[in-house]
């Protein structure tokens, strides 16, 4: 391939990449706000770990927590 050959076909690639945009247009989308609507529901289960000896003074004094 001669180097005019690849400079016309660069040419021509960018031509027509160059007519690509990266527009998207959405019919209305400037009059009316955008509303997302999410349902989340949040579970939390905390365990707690003791000590034996944290055990133990908890069973005996069951009034003191």
């Amino acid at each position: 391939m001669s180097r005019r050959e690849t400079l016309a076909g660069a040419a021509a690639m960018a031509l027509a990449l160059g007519g690509a945009t990266g527009c998207i247009n959405v019919p209305g989308g400037a009059d009316k706000p955008i509303t997302i609507n999410l349902n989340v529901k949040i579970d939390q289960e905390v365990r707690v770990k003791l000590d034996k000896p944290v055990e133990d003074l908890i069973a005996k004094n069951p009034d003191a927590f």
